[in-house]
């Protein structure tokens, strides 16, 4: 089994910063891509960022610039910072894996993280 584990969500004031965490555990044999995403109230999820095995990212227009995705595969950890965070920001933001287990070195597993809630106030 492996799962996804957020961290760093939190309330901020516009313009403030905030560092998301996402730790993988489990029996893993390697990790793919990763990602985060989000769902704001009343919205449908979207990307925010990806990030593959060997470093290349990728940004939604509307965070460029201002977010930052990254990831150390030794420790299974990816992170997300964010920084002059807005209003629209605000949401439930997951993490996402392309995850082989140790069972099954060659099957890659799409896993999610439960979220993490982002509050930005005006």
């Amino acid at each position: 089994q492996v799962q996804l584990v957020e961290s760093g969500g939190g309330l901020v004031q516009a313009g403030g910063s905030l560092r998301l965490s996402c730790a993988a555990s489990g029996s893993i044999f390697s990790i793919g891509g990763m990602g985060w995403y989000r769902r704001a109230p009343g919205k449908q999820r979207e990307l925010v960022a990806t990030i593959t095995g060997g470093g290349t990212t990728y940004y939604t227009e509307s965070v460029k610039g201002r977010f930052t995705i990254s990831r150390d595969n030794a420790k299974k950890t990816m992170w997300l910072q964010m920084n002059s965070l807005k209003p629209e920001d605000t949401a439930v933001y997951y993490c996402n894996a392309n995850i082989a287990t140790m069972t099954a070195h060659y099957t890659y597993l799409e896993v999610w993280g439960q979220g993490t809630q982002v509050t930005v106030s005006s």
